[in-house]
């Protein structure tokens, strides 16, 4: 077992989700008009898909970029 390829897997991993997390802050902070998190609390299925499309297309974006 070869513990610096799991040390660099667990970066990506870390550097992955950091990344998503930035970007939903970054596009969160780019439409004020919408509070997500109150939106999701309401149960609002349609905010509830919009964000799943977004982290899917976001951790793509990064899973492509960190490869």
């Amino acid at each position: 077992m070869d513990w610096t390829i799991i040390a660099v897997n667990f970066l990506y991993a870390t550097l992955g989700v950091a990344l998503m997390w930035l970007a939903y802050r970054m596009f969160d902070w780019l439409t004020p008009e919408v509070d997500f998190a109150e939106e999701l609390k309401k149960g609002n299925v349609a905010v509830a898909i919009f964000i799943a499309a977004l982290f899917i297309s976001i951790a793509l974006i990064v899973g492509r970029a960190l490869n």
